[in-house]
């Protein structure tokens, strides 16, 4: 049994909590400053609390998840790894760039292991497309679209007094949902190269961050198309993928993915059976906890949050200037 201890219990630290209660492998322990919040999770979920992440952080737990919002994602993650502690960090990694030379030295001294949550690495129909795509039976990719929607304000109702209404915080479409979409991308086709991004703000009431999206991207040779918004009615994403030979399709909303093939007559189909959301992040913190017993997790490792990190700041250093942004770029 693994001793973890969960760094802010709002509403995506409560769901990491119940997930590695779930998993019947760990021993979970609440962290909070809001000692409201600290009460609801001892009530609900019988867990012990502490409110001072600094002093807990000194105490004998195996592994941290840090749910806070990003801005304190490195700094906590530094520390956790100094104390001797796996850590589990929430996405995005950071908002900035600064820190992230310690981070990698601080993570290669500590001989521990760490990962960052991008939940679409654990999905299992995702990986079986990805893996079905590495295969080669279609060939080469050779050009890639990603279209994704919902109804933010319903799915999540007290956005606006979450780390979701500022950028420095994570906020924003891009660092909140697009950022998924980029990171599974890039674990499929590579390191994104360049971006040209076009941002705005169109419906969601009680913000000024951009709920809108559209992102032309370079993963080397391949060209991608990213769109998404955070208000239309149906909760949809879709991702193809096309080839020579043919394409493949990815369904997040109906759980499939299928192909067509030159001369075929309609898409073939492989189903998925459906899952509660929590299914997903159960099988995460399981992946987590194989991690730091020596076990393959598929988990996002930290230079490939750091690369998706690059996404994201390209993505709105284009949308500021209007111009297309290398990731490689040294971003403020």
């Amino acid at each position: 049994m693994h001793s973890v201890l969960i760094i802010g219990c709002g509403s995506i630290g409560e769901r990491h909590l119940r997930c590695f209660t779930q998993t019947g492998r760990a021993k979970v322990t609440a962290c909070d400053a809001n000692p409201e919040l600290l009460q609801r999770m001892a009530d609900t979920y019988g867990v012990a609390t502490v409110s001072d992440s600094a002093e807990a952080l000194r105490g004998s737990f195996d592994a941290v998840v840090i749910c806070t919002p990003a801005h304190f994602h490195v700094s906590m993650a530094i520390q956790a790894l100094r104390a001797g502690k796996h850590v589990l960090v929430e996405k995005p990694l950071s908002h900035s760039l600064a820190g992230l030379d310690e981070l990698f030295r601080a993570h290669e001294q500590s001989g521990k292991q760490l990962a960052v949550a991008y939940i679409y690495r654990v999905i299992p129909f995702l990986a079986e497309a990805a893996a079905y795509l590495a295969g080669g039976e279609l060939g080469p990719v050779l050009q890639a679209t990603a279209t994704s929607g919902q109804a933010f304000h319903l799915l999540r109702p007290a956005y606006a007094e979450t780390y979701y209404r500022d950028r420095r915080m994570g906020g924003g479409a891009i660092q909140d949902a697009l950022t998924h979409l980029a990171n599974w991308m890039e674990g499929v086709l590579g390191p994104t190269d360049t971006v040209i991004c076009d941002c705005a703000h169109l419906a969601l009431p009680k913000v000024e961050v951009e709920d809108t999206v559209h992102i032309l991207a370079r993963h080397g040779p391949v060209p991608v198309a990213y769109t998404l918004n955070q208000f239309q009615a149906p909760n949809e994403t879709t991702l193809q993928f096309n080839t020579a030979r043919g394409s493949l399709k990815i369904e997040f909303h109906r759980q499939r993915w299928g192909t067509f093939t030159h001369g075929a007559a309609d898409w073939e189909w492989r189903q998925s059976p459906p899952v509660e959301r929590d299914s997903h992040f159960t099988r995460q913190a399981g992946a987590f906890l194989d991690l730091i017993e020596g076990r393959p997790s598929g988990l996002c490792s930290l230079a490939d949050a750091a690369q998706t990190l690059r996404f994201n700041l390209a993505a709105l250093a284009s949308a500021e200037r209007g111009a297309r942004v290398a990731t490689a770029e040294n971003f403020a």
